[in-house]
């Protein structure tokens, strides 16, 4: 567990906006275009393809509360998943938060 809480804290921290995602998830796909749509450069790590996503999944859990997909940090700070960064666009918080 120690090794995927250091790959998933290193993740974190070396981009400004990850996205721990699954390939098949409509949400993950919608969160993504979204920032795809805003310019944003993000890192995405699709944990279906992953041989220890599980294990990421279940570290992020404990990390955020949140078990679901995408899971998205902008600037180390947990976001949420695709309803909050909709939200967070819509509000204007998003562009200020990646400005």
């Amino acid at each position: 567990m120690a090794q995927v809480q250091e790959l998933v804290e290193k993740i974190i921290n070396e981009n400004k906006v990850a996205v721990f995602s699954k390939s098949y998830c409509p949400y993950c796909k919608r969160a993504k275009d979204v920032l795809k749509k805003l310019g944003v450069e993000f890192f995405v790590i699709e944990l279906d393809n992953e041989a220890n996503g599980a294990a990421i999944q279940d570290y992020l859990q404990q990390k955020t509360g949140q078990r679901t997909v995408p899971n998205i940090f902008i600037n180390q700070k947990h976001i949420g998943g695709c309803d909050d960064l909709l939200s967070a666009e819509r509000s204007g918080a998003l562009q200020k938060a990646l400005a």
